[in-house]
């Protein structure tokens, strides 16, 4: 069994992992404090990481599935799913969770899930054009796994990677990094601080986790623009989901305040 098998099971499988358990340990929590930060926002919230869980763990199916043009018709069903469902469900999920007189605007709801999907079908768009082949990564057993080729000549205009960056950056970053700003927001107008004291820390955890989900596509992207697309590039984002999954489950895992009488 080589590196090439194991970093494209195991990996993906742990990411996936990670963000199903802390579905659950939402779900366990907001027994004692639904009524504290609403229910439909732990609600939702769970959903969105019980998706990301399914994003995550089903990315062996784009190596295992076949040759082309099966990686490329996961690849395509896997990134939408990420840009026009995951990414406005989680900037949605923040807008209720986080406190607030009336929840997430019917306008905002309408406007994350459009732009998710508009960029989602720019990716597809684009990918089926750029994705020309597929090469054997490696075999074992009676496994063999594939990974998609961006045009078999070897050569691709630069615009057309930043055309697929963009979509990216605008659909997930975008809106992981505007839920980050909002829970900041709200953080440091925090005005119960004296009550629920350990909320703002709750929320720079959150605040972390969403910047450093953020952060490893942006890093990922730079490494696609300035290197190539390596075959191992998505090592990068996966390995930031783990990161940031830790971060949100010590969020989540946190009292709102010191000796809590609400998890006993």
């Amino acid at each position: 069994m080589d590196f090439n098998f194991l970093i494209t099971f195991i990996l993906p499988i742990l990411a996936g992992s990670i963000y199903f358990l802390m579905a659950g340990e939402v779900k366990r929590t907001s027994k004692f404090r639904s009524m504290m930060f609403g229910d439909i926002g732990f609600k939702k919230l769970e959903a969105a990481f019980i998706m990301f869980g399914i994003y995550f763990i089903t990315r062996p199916l784009q190596n295992a599935l076949g040759p082309h043009p099966m990686p490329l018709i996961i690849n395509c069903l896997r990134q939408f799913f990420l840009m026009a469902i995951i990414a406005p469900s989680i900037l949605v999920a923040i807008f209720h969770w986080v406190p607030t007189p009336s929840g997430a605007p019917r306008s905002t709801k309408l406007t994350a899930y459009t732009t998710g999907t508009l960029m989602g079908f720019i990716f597809i768009l684009l990918n089926t054009l750029v994705v020309t082949d597929s090469k054997v990564l490696s075999s074992w057993s009676f496994i063999t796994v594939y990974d998609p080729v961006w045009f078999q000549s070897g050569f691709y205009p630069t615009q057309l990677v930043l055309i697929h960056l963009i979509c990216q950056f605008v659909s997930p970053v975008g809106f992981l990094l505007l839920a980050a700003a909002y829970v900041r927001h709200r953080r440091h107008n925090y005005q119960l601080a004296n009550i629920y004291n350990l909320i703002p820390t709750k929320w720079r955890y959150l605040e972390a986790s969403l910047i450093i989900l953020a952060g490893s596509f942006i890093v990922a992207g730079c490494a696609a623009l300035f290197g190539s697309y390596y075959t191992h590039i998505w090592v990068i984002y996966f390995t930031g989901a783990v990161i940031s999954g830790i971060f949100e489950m010590k969020s989540i895992k946190m009292p709102p305040r010191d000796v809590p009488k609400d998890l006993k």
